[in-house]
């Protein structure tokens, strides 16, 4: 019978087994940085945001401080914003977004810009109806007032969204672009309340008492009002009181001249809006970004935002530190969810076009 000869792999010289001693030395050594991204996740963050306040910035430092993360920020608008996201794809270095509007906010989410964010934090302190799930969160509000001139109109006459398209107003209303998110937020929760025709048939009437082509910011309204080019205007409530608060005696002469109304008290209540922001899905810091967000709802955080933009914390409960703010008294605002009325956004537009409110 014949005898099997094995044959045995050659014994590796010395020469290549250090060679496979440095591989694996080198694999070690690299492994961390595919593996185990933590403390580059925690240096840096990177934010898109279309809030232009220095207490924001103020905000950003004392995060940085808390956390040893530094915040690099890209501040725009909303859109060019989101056309930066566009463009970008995968490969933005952005962690953070935050909008100041919500009809800006769900459109990123129908975009997928947002990753879910599983923040127990975040939801705890957040109410359901002042973000879109665990996509984005709202971190302040804001009510959208009607400012008047006192000797040029009753206020008992002008107390409701409602009444903008009164003939009796005709030649006598400011607004804004209605393109504007501000207008298009409004115009949609008009939408969820009242259905489409009818806010069709308020929107033209408004359009026919216009005292002029829409056009400035919110400020921009008030002082028309103040100057007598109108004598109803529509405006955002930290507008208002950041006049009232100016070193400047003109400005402060302006809210003399005027008086805020909160609409629609004896119903649903006056319209109430968020700023906010979420995690974006291609976060290359998504921890980093996580910490940001959860600061953001800190009771630290909540009342800067009051005391630093005249804004209202979303967080229940926060103190407050604003005189003027706090001037203004109490108020009913709308319970109607901020996602559900953002959500009209192509309707709000549609409308706006038909019957030419630019």
């Amino acid at each position: 019978m014949p005898h099997t000869v094995k044959h045995m792999p050659p014994r590796p010289s010395s020469l290549t087994i250090r060679r496979l001693i440095g591989v694996f030395a080198l694999c070690a050594l690299i492994a961390p940085i595919f593996s185990e991204p933590a403390h580059a996740q925690t240096s840096v963050l990177h934010l898109y945001t279309a809030r232009h306040y220095a207490s924001d910035e103020a905000l950003y430092k004392r995060f940085t401080s808390n956390t040893g993360i530094e915040v690099k920020v890209v501040s725009s608008d909303d859109e060019p914003l989101l056309e930066r996201l566009r463009s970008e794809g995968r490969a933005s270095p952005a962690d953070v977004l935050l909008l100041a509007d919500a009809t800006r906010l769900e459109r990123a989410e129908q975009e997928g810009f947002f990753a879910p964010l599983d923040s127990p934090v975040l939801s705890k302190a957040i109410p359901a109806d002042r973000r879109s799930g665990n996509l984005w969160f709202g971190f302040t509000t804001r009510a959208r007032v009607l400012v008047i001139d006192p000797t040029r109109v009753d206020v008992k006459r002008i107390s409701r969204y409602e009444d903008l398209a009164n003939p009796e107003f005709k030649g006598l209303v400011c607004t804004r672009s209605a393109a504007h998110p501000y207008m298009l937020s409004l115009i949609g929760s008009r939408i969820v309340q009242d259905g489409e025709t009818k806010t069709t048939e308020w929107a033209k009437s408004v359009v026919a008492n216009l005292a002029r082509a829409p056009k400035g910011g919110d400020t921009d309204q008030i002082k028309a009002v103040a100057s007598g080019e109108c004598a109803i205007a529509l405006s955002n409530s930290y507008y208002y009181v950041r006049l009232m608060r100016s070193a400047n005696p003109a400005d402060r002469a302006i809210v003399s001249k005027t008086r805020l109304v909160w609409p629609n008290q004896s119903e649903q209540g006056t319209h109430v809006n968020v700023s906010g922001g979420g995690m974006l899905k291609n976060a290359p810091n998504p921890r980093a970004a996580r910490a940001f967000l959860e600061f953001l709802a800190s009771p630290e955080a909540q009342a800067e935002f009051a005391s630093g933009n005249n804004e209202w914390p979303v967080v229940k409960g926060v103190s407050i530190q604003n005189p003027e703010l706090e001037s203004l008294g109490k108020f009913k605002a709308d319970p109607m969810p901020v996602a559900q009325f953002a959500a009209q956004q192509r309707a709000a537009q549609r409308i706006t076009d038909s019957v030419g409110w630019r």
